[in-house]
């Protein structure tokens, strides 16, 4: 295992440039040590940022304890100016409270709902702002009515609940908390007990919770002194049964921070007394909130890490690019020596060692370049013998042919014909040496062919005639000489010599785009593919007419001078006649003259 690993690191290894194993070391080093200090840093960090969550957590708590405080003692307040100011020593018998109680709750009407003074009985006296009872209620069953008359010397809270004693909002129910005490009327001489009712509104108590949070999960609640819940940012879910809370706990805490687990979820709970209600204040906090309130605190972190990173990255890689630069630019000098730029400027830089390494392969290519320049001129020679020695193959063939002729016509006492083929054979040498130059003027090269095909044409008397037709074009185009003959005179000894009937052969030449094309047709007997291949590779045995080597000659002679991607084409069925297709690249005859 331990072997193939070091395998695996040891490829790798040897992929890698020097800029990057420089640079990865580097990094990797600065990178395991700006971790370490990273989470050292951010450990201590966390926890003092925890500390202060939890204060500000605790601070948010006091806030809201210190509002409902000052709620509730301005509902006592107002409880008691109602009693000691306008109730109590008051006949009620002679004194008109309505109004009274209709202006402090009109004063008031945004923290209560409703104002009411009851007798001992549970008779209303006076309601505000409603005017009646509803039928078949009866105050005095009331719970805060009872525990008012049970504990006189106090006031009383209740629990949240639904008011439904009065008439004025038909239909309409609101949520409440009564606070209730027991209040001494007098009757004429009597002194009787009775009941002050405020109904605290809901909304009120609400709005104090409204936007605090503690964390992305945290949150407020209240209860009672019984556990009851007086507010709840899920009232109705905790209503509906869907959602619980840990009441029960909560009761058996005194004030402080708590851990605990409820419905599997572990959370922190910090409890606060509301003064003289018994009421406690809930906050309920999840530790994955601590680390969401701590989000932006994180951010910066990663934020400062990463911008050390960044720094000690680049600080690394100008100090990797320095190094390696030398020797990336000696490699890309070796690459395109390699690639047959032997010019390249090979420049010796850096330290020692590659500046020692830079000269050395400067030196190396000099050599190459020597060397390749020996081997070009040796193979230029080597190629003008070969043209030479190709040449030297086309000249007796055709010599040895249009002897053959004119001996033919002496014999048969035609020398008007003998003499217009020696005139006509004249005219083609005269073409064909150029003064020793292999390559001539399409335009010549047609007028060599056609100088051949008059004294084949005279040999062989009603056999073949011919058609020549060459473009304005191409006539200025440069070409190698003796290529056309060969390909008619293979026209003539193996299309034309047996078949029957009239011949015809046809030479063209033209331009296509950025080619030259020369073609030469006969409608003879046509010949295999076979016979085409061996044409080609010059594997026919020569007749007893010509050598049989003028095709592959005249292919090879292309292919040799102007490159692989020219030549012969041969296109021919039995019995359809042949077509064979010259392929030259279009090159000005001017120009190529005075570099030949």
């Amino acid at each position: 295992m331990l072997k193939r690993i070091n395998e695996w690191w040891m490829e790798i290894y040897h992929q890698l440039s020097l800029r990057n194993i420089v640079w990865v070391s580097f990094s990797a080093t600065a990178a395991l040590a700006t971790i370490f200090m990273g989470l050292s840093f951010y450990s201590r960090f966390s926890m003092q940022l925890n500390n202060e969550m939890q204060m500000e957590n605790q601070a948010l708590i006091n806030q809201v304890n210190n509002a409902v405080n000052t709620y509730v003692r301005n509902m006592m307040k107002l409880s008691d100016t109602l009693y000691f100011k306008v109730i109590k020593d008051q006949d009620i018998q002679l004194v008109d409270f309505d109004e009274t109680f209709r202006l402090f709750y009109e004063t008031n009407k945004d923290y209560i709902k409703n104002i009411a003074l009851f007798s001992e009985e549970g008779d209303p006296i006076v309601l505000a702002p409603a005017a009646s009872l509803k039928e078949g209620i009866h105050p005095a069953e009331q719970k805060w009515f009872k525990r008012a008359l049970e504990k006189s010397e106090n006031m009383h809270f209740s629990t949240l609940h639904i008011q439904n004693l009065f008439n004025e909002n038909e239909g309409e129910y609101e949520w409440v908390i009564s606070l209730s005490r027991a209040v001494q009327m007098t009757y004429g001489s009597e002194v009787k007990q009775g009941v002050l009712l405020i109904d605290m509104a809901y909304d009120g108590i609400k709005q104090l919770f409204s936007n605090i949070s503690l964390g992305q999960e945290g949150y407020v609640y209240m209860m009672d002194q019984t556990g009851a819940i007086i507010y709840h940012p899920k009232q109705q879910l905790l209503a509906s049964g869907i959602y619980k809370e840990n009441t029960q706990a909560a009761m058996h805490y005194n004030d402080g921070i708590y851990n605990e687990v409820f419905e599997g979820k572990q959370r922190q709970v910090i409890i606060k007394t509301v003064g003289y209600t018994g009421w406690t204040i809930e906050g309920v906090i999840f530790p994955n909130a601590v680390s969401l309130n701590n989000k932006k605190s994180n951010i910066f972190f990663i934020f400062l890490f990463l911008f050390f990173t960044m720094g000690l990255v680049l600080i690394n890689s100008i100090i990797s690019t320095k190094v390696s630069k030398p020797i990336r630019n000696l490699e890309k000098a070796v690459k395109e020596v390699e690639m047959g730029k032997l010019d390249t400027c090979i420049k010796a830089e850096g330290f020692y060692e590659v500046h020692h390494l830079g000269q050395s392969v400067h030196k190396m290519a000099e050599q190459i370049k020597k060397l390749m320049e020996d081997i070009v001129k040796e193979h230029e020679s080597k190629r003008k013998s070969e043209l030479d020695a190709l040449q030297s193959q086309i000249n007796p063939h055709f010599l040895y042919n249009t002897l053959d002729i004119i001996v033919w016509m002496i014999e048969n006492e035609r020398q008007q014909d003998a003499a217009k083929v020696v005139t006509a054979l004249a005219r083609f040498f005269r073409i064909s040496l150029s003064k020793g130059k292999h390559i001539i003027s399409i335009a010549d090269e047609i007028e060599h062919v056609r100088n051949y095909l008059t004294i084949q044409q005279l040999r062989y008397k009603n056999k073949f005639e011919y058609d020549i037709e060459i473009t304005e074009e191409a006539k200025s185009f440069a070409t190698i000489k003796l290529i056309i003959q060969p390909l008619v005179e293979n026209a003539i000894y193996h299309g034309m010599v047996y078949m029957d009937g009239d011949g015809l052969i046809r030479v063209q030449a033209y331009v296509e785009e950025s080619e030259v094309y020369i073609t030469v047709s006969d409608n003879g007997l046509g010949m295999t593919k076979e016979r085409i291949n061996q044409l080609l590779k010059g594997e026919i045995q020569s007749s007893k007419r010509g050598s049989g080597i003028g095709v592959s000659n005249v292919n090879e002679r292309i292919k040799l001078y102007f490159g692989e991607a020219y030549g012969i084409q041969i296109e021919s069925e039995p019995d359809e006649g042949t077509k064979m297709i010259v392929h030259l690249p279009k090159v000005i005859y001017e120009k190529e003259e005075k570099g030949v």
